[in-house]
C-alpha cells in the first residue's frame, strides 16, 4: 500500500461543465510519488458519510459547514473569503484522518479511492483487472505500467520462439509461440477496459491536457499489441509449415532446424556433395552466416520477412517522433511568425513617435 506522508489543499478553480462548479485541488505526497485530485465539496459530503456508514464513527474532525445560497452566489460570482474558508477547512479535515492515532478511517476503500491511492484489485480475483468504473487516476497509471510490462513479456516468448526455432527445438518454440499469442489476447481485452475507464476519468473531471496524454498512450498500447500481432501470426503460420514437413514419421529425437532438409535426404539426394555448405546463388555468392547456413529457401525468406517486420516497427516508432517534431517546429514558426509581426508593429509605433518627438523639438526651438 502507499503510504501518505503528507496531504495540502493549496487551490480551488471554477468550472462550468456540466453546470457552474468549485472544485478544490489535493495535493497528495507518498514515499516515492507524489500526485494531485481535483474534488468538489459534495464529494467530500459524500466521503464523510461513506467513512461513517464503513466504521460506524465520524472521523476525528468535521467538514466546514454547508453555506446557504452558496450556489446562487456561484451563479453570479464566487465569494473568494467563504471558498478560502472552505479550503482551509477540508484541509484539515484530510490531515486529521491522516494523522490519527487510529487507521479505520484512511484504512477504507472510499478514502483511498477519494485519494486516488492504489488500492489492489477490487470485486474480483486478486490480481485480475480492475472495471472501468474502479479506476482512478493513479491505478489507471498502475494498470498501463503492466500492461507495458505484459507487453515486454510477450516480446521475450518471441525472441524465447525464435532462438528454440534455430536450434531445432519445434515443439518448444510452438510452445511458447503459443503462450505469446495468449498474453497478447489478455492485453487486448485490458485494453479496452484501460479506454473505457479513461472515459470514466474524463467524466469525472480529468483536465484535457492529461486526458488527451492518456488517450495518446492508449493508442500507443494499441499499435504495439497490433505490431505484435502480425509478428506472432507470421510466426505461427512458418510453424505449421515446419510441422507439415516433419510430420511423416520423424521423431522428436531426430528433428533438426525448421525448413531444413534431414541429413539423410540431402546426403541420399547428393552424395559426398552433401558434406559441402549448402549454398544459394542469387546473381553473387551470398555471405553465409551461422543463423542462415542451416536454412532452405523458405527459411530464410521467413527469416528475412520477420526481420523487414521489425525493421517496420522501428521505422513507426521513427516516423512517430519525426511527426511530433514536426508539429512542435511548426508551431514553433508560427509563434516566431506572431513575434516578428508585432515587433513589426512596434517598430513602426516607435518611428512615429519618434517622428513626433522631431516635430516637436523643433516647435520648441523655433519658440525658444
Amino acid at each position: 500500500m502507499t503510504a501518505i506522508q503528507a496531504v495540502f489543499i493549496r487551490g480551488y478553480e471554477e468550472r462550468t461543465s456540466p453546470k457552474p462548479h468549485i472544485v478544490y485541488r489535493i495535493d497528495i505526497q507518498a514515499n516515492v510519488r507524489s500526485w494531485q485530485m481535483w474534488r468538489r465539496y459534495s464529494e467530500f459530503d459524500d466521503l464523510h458519510t461513506e467513512l461513517v456508514k464503513a466504521t460506524g464513527s465520524p472521523p476525528p474532525c468535521s467538514l466546514p459547514p454547508k453555506h446557504k445560497f452558496s450556489m446562487l452566489s456561484l451563479r453570479s460570482r464566487p465569494d473568494a473569503k467563504m471558498l478560502e474558508e472552505r479550503r482551509e477547512g477540508l484541509e484539515v479535515y484530510l490531515r486529521a484522518i491522516v494523522s490519527a492515532k487510529e487507521d479505520k478511517w484512511r484504512e477504507t476503500y472510499e478514502f483511498k479511492d477519494f485519494l486516488g491511492i492504489p488500492i489492489g484489485r477490487q470485486g474480483g480475483v486478486e490480481g485480475g483487472p480492475l472495471a472501468p468504473s474502479q479506476f482512478t487516476s493513479a491505478t489507471w497509471l498502475d494498470e498501463h505500467a503492466e500492461l507495458q510490462a505484459k507487453l515486454r513479456d510477450v516480446w521475450a516468448d518471441i525472441n524465447k520462439r525464435d532462438a528454440l526455432s534455430d536450434r531445432g527445438d519445434i515443439a518448444a518454440a510452438h510452445k511458447s509461440n503459443v503462450g505469446a499469442k495468449s498474453k497478447l489476447a489478455g492485453v487486448l481485452s485490458r485494453i479496452g477496459t484501460l479506454g473505457r475507464g479513461l472515459q470514466e476519468l474524463g467524466l469525472g473531471g480529468m483536465s484535457e491536457g492529461e486526458l488527451q496524454r492518456r488517450t495518446d498512450m492508449v493508442a500507443r498500447l494499441q499499435d504495439d499489441c497490433e505490431k505484435l500481432s502480425k509478428v506472432v501470426s507470421v510466426a505461427r503460420h512458418t510453424s505449421a509449415r515446419a510441422g507439415n514437413n516433419s510430420g511423416s514419421g520423424s521423431t522428436a529425437g531426430t528433428t533438426t532446424f525448421a525448413n531444413a532438409a534431414s541429413e539423410t535426404d540431402r546426403e541420399a539426394l547428393l552424395g559426398s556433395a552433401a558434406s559441402k555448405p549448402a549454398r544459394r546463388v542469387f546473381g553473387a555468392p551470398p555471405q553465409e552466416t551461422e543463423a542462415t547456413r542451416p536454412l532452405d529457401n523458405v527459411g530464410l525468406l521467413n527469416m528475412q520477412q520477420t526481420q523487414i517486420q521489425q525493421q517496420d516497427n522501428q521505422l513507426s516508432q521513427l516516423t512517430t517522433i519525426l511527426q511530433r517534431q514536426r508539429h512542435l517546429g511548426e508551431a514553433i514558426g508560427s509563434e516566431i511568425a506572431l513575434q516578428i509581426e508585432m515587433l513589426d508593429d512596434l517598430s513602426g509605433e516607435v518611428d512615429k513617435v519618434g517622428g513626433k518627438l522631431h516635430t516637436a523639438s523643433k516647435q520648441m526651438n523655433r519658440l525658444s
